[in-house]
């Protein structure tokens, strides 16, 4: 999946997401979603410096990488508009890639195992944009997330390197300003 946000607007908390989440509005336990979030939020993982990041919402954790300080995942800063993309393939891996929305290459920001606890994925179906999965609903939780969503897409299957770079041309090509 792959989403272009205003890279000049985020939260610091859970959770401004896209992607897959669970049918009935409930967290259903580890590994019920698998959504792109952005934002500075360290509440389960960090990636190198202060954030904006591009992360794996996984449903009881965001995920920069498998562990809790994922240094190669560095900071989204200096651009207007960011792409961001998710995927996840099955087995246990996943991987994160950014890149400036109006000019350049999209960068590798993770590319390996899960996170413990969340392999196998038991993925609902149901879309999210703009909040986790079990945000926002009567009883649950609150919604502290921030974030400006331009576009978006959710595909079947695993795109190849060349197909994301593709998308990313496509994106450029629309010449966010």
């Amino acid at each position: 999946m792959y989403m272009v946000v205003d890279a000049t607007r985020f939260s610091t908390i859970c959770c401004f997401d896209y992607g897959n989440a669970e049918t009935s509005g409930l967290d259903d336990g580890n590994a019920t979603m698998e959504a792109l979030y952005w934002g500075a939020s360290t509440q389960w993982t960090r990636g190198g410096g202060n954030g904006p990041w591009f992360a794996a919402d996984f449903e009881n954790g965001m995920f920069e990488g498998d562990s809790t300080n994922v240094p190669s995942n560095t900071s989204v800063t200096g651009w207007t508009y960011a792409t961001g993309m998710l995927k996840g393939p099955s087995g246990n891996a996943f991987g994160l890639k950014a890149g400036n929305a109006q000019s350049g290459a999209l960068q590798t920001k993770w590319n390996g195992k899960r996170p413990a606890g969340y392999n196998p994925m038991k993925k609902q179906g149901a879309i999210v944009l703009g909040s986790g999965g079990d945000c926002c609903r009567p009883g649950g939780g609150a919604n502290l997330s921030a974030g400006t969503f331009y576009e978006g897409a959710m595909v079947a299957g695993y795109p190849s390197d060349a197909t994301e770079s593709a998308v990313q041309a496509d994106i450029i090509a629309a010449g966010y300003r």
